[in-house]
């Protein structure tokens, strides 16, 4: 049974293994040990040494005992900053940082729900039908953990991504497309005291178009932003050059596309206007997914939670996960959330009692995954 004292302890450990992107070595290390200890086998990947980062993705799998019907169980294992030095209090049933830190629920509580599990299936000798196990890195700086995973190992057609907001029983269904979108504006330098005339200012060429886009919530599906703007080198210069980054998304692909679109013309056209040049780069870094209601994957999740007497919300999110990626490459993945809150903050937190839910939940999602009763 699911033990909590034990996950606790655990999850208080992995907190305080440093594991921000980039740098998940010591985490990845640990994991891969523990993973093998439970009697997995372990394999690491390349992707490391493509996205420039310490470690790879962590590929485990553990054979069916009965009927093969593999499973994928996803979480990640690099953290945002500040994410370094974390030390987690415990304090009314809730962990929290101390205040000076994220804490790195996100995604350390999903990734001890997932080993909590398999020592119960190990310990209970539990029917299942395979499992495969993917910890990846990189997930926070653009899922390019995910994106560079060696998905010819993997077996299983669905798995679950624990890795979203909300209580268990949270099932996250549909997800959004993004596009970044990298601008530089040039314009003319000049004395800004003597002869500003003679200038182009990239700055407020920028401002201008800024000015100019539809930002924020574009409609129910659609967003978009400009996030970071940069340029210039004294007060006394007109300033020659200013950088811009942004980001659309959105739950139609064809929007989403539609409202990159949108900005690199007004950056064009704002440019041409004062007589500017501007360099404009868009990238796709995931595509949408919308899952039926009635896919098993779906239908799984729902029974589980209904058997552990949760409710179960069928969700739609304005944020990317590796699940994008996983569905994009064929295998069908659902979100879960597992109750993390304030996450990418110095506030955030979770409660004890999510961190033995979500590991019931996840252990009945694969029972009834294993039975077919659904």
């Amino acid at each position: 049974m699911i033990n909590q004292d034990r996950i606790l302890a655990e999850f208080l450990e992995l907190v305080q293994v440093d594991s921000v992107s980039g740098h998940e070595r010591a985490l990845a290390d640990l994991l891969a040990s523990r993973l093998k200890e439970l009697g997995l086998d372990v394999y690491e990947d390349g992707a490391g040494a493509v996205t420039g980062g310490e470690a790879g993705n962590l590929i485990a799998t553990l054979p069916a005992r009965g009927p093969e019907r593999p499973l994928l169980l996803v979480a990640h294992m690099d953290t945002v900053e500040p994410g370094r030095g974390v030390r987690p209090v415990v304090e009314n049933g809730v962990v929290r940082s101390a205040g000076d830190t994220i804490l790195g629920g996100d995604d350390k509580a999903g990734i001890v729900t997932i080993l909590e599990v398999l020592r119960v299936i190990k310990e209970d000798q539990l029917v299942h039908g395979g499992l495969e196990v993917v910890f990846t890195i990189g997930e926070e700086s653009g899922l390019l953990g995910a994106k560079h995973l060696d998905h010819t190992r993997l077996r299983s057609s669905t798995g679950y991504v624990l890795d979203c907001d909300g209580p268990a029983g949270t099932i996250v269904m549909q997800a959004p497309a993004q596009d970044k979108i990298e601008a530089v504006v040039r314009g003319r330098a000049a004395h800004a005291g003597i002869n500003p005339e003679d200038g182009v200012n990239a700055i407020a060429v920028a401002a201008h178009a800024v000015a100019r886009m539809n930002l924020g919530r574009i409609d129910e599906e659609t967003t978009a932003n400009i996030g970071v703007i940069s340029g210039g080198k004294a007060t006394n210069i007109v300033p020659d050059f200013c950088r811009l980054e942004g980001e659309t998304r959105s739950l139609t692909g064809h929007k989403c596309r539609a409202q990159t679109a949108a900005m690199v013309e007004v950056l064009e056209t704002t440019a041409a206007r004062f007589g500017a040049r501007v360099e404009v780069t868009t990238q796709t870094l995931y595509h949408e997914f919308k899952l039926d209601e009635s896919h098993p994957a779906i239908v799984v999740a729902q029974k589980a939670a209904e058997n552990l007497g949760l409710v179960s919300r069928l969700v739609k999110t304005g944020g990317g996960s590796d699940a994008n990626i996983f569905n994009a490459r064929g295998i069908t993945c659902v979100n879960l959330g597992i109750g993390m809150q304030k996450v990418h903050t110095t506030e955030e937190f979770i409660r004890i009692d999510d961190l033995v839910t979500n590991a019931r939940y996840l252990l009945e999602i694969i029972r009834v995954a294993n039975a077919g009763d659904r």
